[in-house]
């Protein structure tokens, strides 16, 4: 089944759909969002994507300062989670500016949102939801957003195939428009996340769910993981996106800049030309090496008319002229009689034998 994003029509048969997710890289500036959405848009993405969450919207202050420490990529902020996340929310007042800013860009603008109120808030602006991993398990927040009317991207990350399924069945169940994305929620940029990407996940979810659209988002460098989910049948692909991944906040670390953007999204393209048909036939740029690579059935000696043909009278070789006999009928010649008398090396058709 396809769908539409904005301007775009999305499904195995278009091309793949790329989001930017800026997320908290605007770093507190909305003229920095701005700039980015612009960056994202000339380096070949196709949708800005924002989050809407507000601190304690999102996070408890009691439960953070209540763990023996912070783990995970959270280990590495300077400040705690309850001040990470009120810095890097975005005020509800920008919205209207950030859809302005990206319209302009020519791209699409959309967001994940973190509670209610924000959902209901963004449905005049988005031609669809994101569902953050973190929340495959609150069946409200899906339900809430699938009942919108507008296509919804799921992320899976941190999940197990349960999770999963009850989410996706809470969806479908209001909303057919659902892109179904495997993900990997360590944010740390390691090397080592590649060992558990998982990407054949994607055959599992298009085993239980065939009619819908997958993706992946992800947090690795490089393209390896992308161009994998593309071979493997995603047509969307989100990743985060800055202009300096020397910047001092949470996503900028592992997020993608203009050129390693653009160069993902070129590679891309490639592949989606290389995949071509599942159907196998002789190429179009292949047709001339039919004929000098194939060989054909040729005279192995002078041949004079009414001799009979033996194997030894026969040679296989190079080039497969057109109408000359294939080598995989030499035993519906052995036998047959000359009806003309033929060169040495001379290729060999049906209508000189008899």
């Amino acid at each position: 089944m396809d769908i539409r994003i904005g301007s775009h029509t999305i499904g195995l048969n278009h091309p793949t759909y790329f989001v930017a997710d800026i997320a908290a890289n605007h770093d507190g500036s909305l003229n920095r969002a701005f700039k980015l959405i612009r960056l994202a848009a000339e380096a070949g993405a196709d949708a800005a994507k924002f989050q809407n969450f507000r601190g304690p919207k999102i996070v408890s202050d009691y439960g953070f300062t209540h763990m023996n420490s912070q783990v995970s990529h959270q280990a590495r902020w300077k400040k705690s989670v309850v001040e990470v996340y009120d810095a890097a929310s975005i005020p509800f007042e920008w919205t209207q500016h950030l859809g302005e800013a990206c319209n302009e860009a020519g791209i699409d603008f959309f967001s994940a949102p973190y509670d209610f109120e924000a959902t209901d808030m963004l449905e005049s602006f988005v031609p669809a939801y994101k569902i953050g991993s973190g929340d495959i398990t609150w069946i409200e927040a899906c339900e809430r957003m699938a009942s919108k009317g507008k296509p919804v991207l799921l992320a899976t990350g941190a999940a197990n195939i349960g999770d999963v399924q009850r989410a996706v069945e809470a969806i479908l169940a209001i909303n057919p428009e659902l892109v179904l994305m495997q993900c990997n929620t360590n944010y740390t940029a390691d090397p080592g996340n590649y060992d558990h990407i998982h990407l054949n996940v994607l055959k599992t979810y298009h085993d239980m769910w065939p009619d819908l659209i997958l993706g992946l988002s992800d947090h690795t460098h490089g393209h390896a993981t992308v161009l994998g989910a593309v071979t493997l049948g995603a047509r969307v692909i989100e990743k985060h996106f800055t202009d300096d991944n020397n910047r001092e906040g949470p996503d900028h670390a592992f997020a993608m800049n203009p050129q390693s953007w653009a160069d993902m999204v070129q590679n891309t393209r490639q592949l989606e030309r290389a995949l071509g048909s599942g159907s196998k036939f002789v190429a179009g740029n292949e047709k001339d090496t039919v004929i000098v690579q194939r060989r054909c059935l040729r005279a192995a000696r002078a041949i004079q008319a009414g001799e009979i043909f033996t194997r030894e009278m026969i040679d296989v070789l190079r080039p497969a002229t057109p109408g000359a006999i294939e080598p995989f009928e030499i035993g519906k010649v052995i036998g047959l009689k000359a009806g003309q008398d033929l060169e040495k090396g001379q290729d060999l058709r049906w209508t000189q034998l008899s």
